[in-house]
């Protein structure tokens, strides 16, 4: 009996460390905004936009919203999460007037290569040349974590555009993507899902392959309140379509509405002691756009100038406060998924991961 006991209190013990061990692992977030500029990121609404009433429906009421003086304050105006708290406390890369540059190492510059080069670590122009809904034959980091038993069932992706789960490719990874107009899935739905459940297929979005990006947030904040995901990406879209469609206006709140998002889920994770001073986070986006001439703001791919310019802000634990950062190293998109997976102690595949792990001290 006394043995029994013993050994009771043994496996007792070992369950708890393994709690504590879990609970003391470090949680990443990568959040990503698809095709938002690296321009407005830093100097806020576009002068040459904004009263163009070609992009624009209302140009007085936008510039009241968004429009100051100097780009500092039309920047802040923008992402007020971005630019009064997060530069305080990380890392923003990617102010090419300030000498700092981020860009893509894939030619196509356009979404699908531009997700796989930022999830899996590398470029590949020979087999991801389309935005079409193929498997993707390479390995994701989210793949990678979910493949190892300390991460296993804790890995989760939202997106609103319907391609993520061929561009993590859910079937061969096992990693759950809920994105485009799924709905959420399981015996337990919290309140909130099911609400969401019932509400998205009745608010029409304005593309066929996209939803809007309120129910990828919540969907994702759902997750992370009941099932703890100690490895979560979020895909934002609207961005990128509404810059596609022309209309500056719904980019620029679209953009304001995102960075609401993300203090929302920042402000989560301080107060979950899951994530609680745990949580590094990356922010990034998966290409730029045209510049000149001026319509081509609407547009990137290979033809465009300008978008393979893209942007990167790191937060949480581990960052150092370097602020805006000016005339650092070249950085790339392909350096976020090797590091990343050092963050979570996992082998970086040798070889496949070229970019090199980032400095967030």
């Amino acid at each position: 009996m006394k043995n029994k006991l013993v050994f009771a209190y043994l496996f007792l013990q070992l369950g708890l460390l393994g709690l504590h061990a879990q609970k003391d692992n470090t949680k990443v977030v990568l959040i990503t905004l698809d095709g938002f500029r690296w321009q407005e990121l830093f100097t806020g609404a576009d002068a040459s936009l904004i009263s163009n009433k070609t992009y624009v429906h209302d140009t007085t009421g936008l510039k009241t919203k968004f429009w100051r003086e100097t780009a500092e304050q039309r920047r802040e105006a923008l992402l007020p999460f971005v630019w009064t708290q997060i530069v305080d406390q990380g890392q923003i890369h990617g102010n090419r007037a300030l000498g700092s540059k981020v860009d893509l190492t894939n030619t196509m510059w356009f979404s699908f290569p531009g997700y796989n080069e930022i999830l899996t670590g590398k470029a590949d122009d020979i087999r991801i040349t389309s935005n079409k809904k193929i498997n993707n034959p390479n390995t994701t980091f989210l793949e990678i974590a979910n493949n190892d038993g300390r991460y296993k069932g804790k890995v989760a992706a939202f997106g609103s555009w319907d391609v993520f789960p061929f561009i993590i490719n859910e079937e061969r990874s096992g990693v759950p993507v809920n994105a485009g107009f799924e709905l959420a899935k399981g015996d337990d739905l919290t309140e909130r899902e099911q609400f969401l459940n019932e509400l998205q297929p009745s608010v029409p979005s304005p593309w066929s392959s996209v939803r809007l990006d309120a129910f990828t947030h919540h969907y994702a904040m759902e997750e992370m309140k009941k099932n703890h995901p100690e490895l979560l990406y979020i895909a934002y879209g609207e961005t990128d379509d509404f810059a596609h469609d022309g209309d500056y206006e719904a980019y620029l709140n679209s953009a304001h509405t995102t960075d609401a998002f993300i203090k929302k889920v920042w402000e989560f994770t301080q107060q979950d002691p899951f994530y609680k001073d745990n949580t590094l986070f990356i922010v990034t986006t998966d290409h730029g756009r045209g510049t000149m001439p001026l319509k081509t703001w609407k547009s990137h791919g290979d033809e465009i100038n300008g978008s393979g310019s893209v942007w990167m802000i790191l937060f949480g634990k581990g960052v150092s406060d370097k602020g805006e950062v000016a005339h650092e190293e070249q950085l790339f998109s392909n350096q976020i998924a090797p590091t990343i997976l050092k963050t979570l102690d996992l082998k970086v595949p040798t070889g496949d991961m070229p970019g090199k792990v980032l400095k967030l001290n």
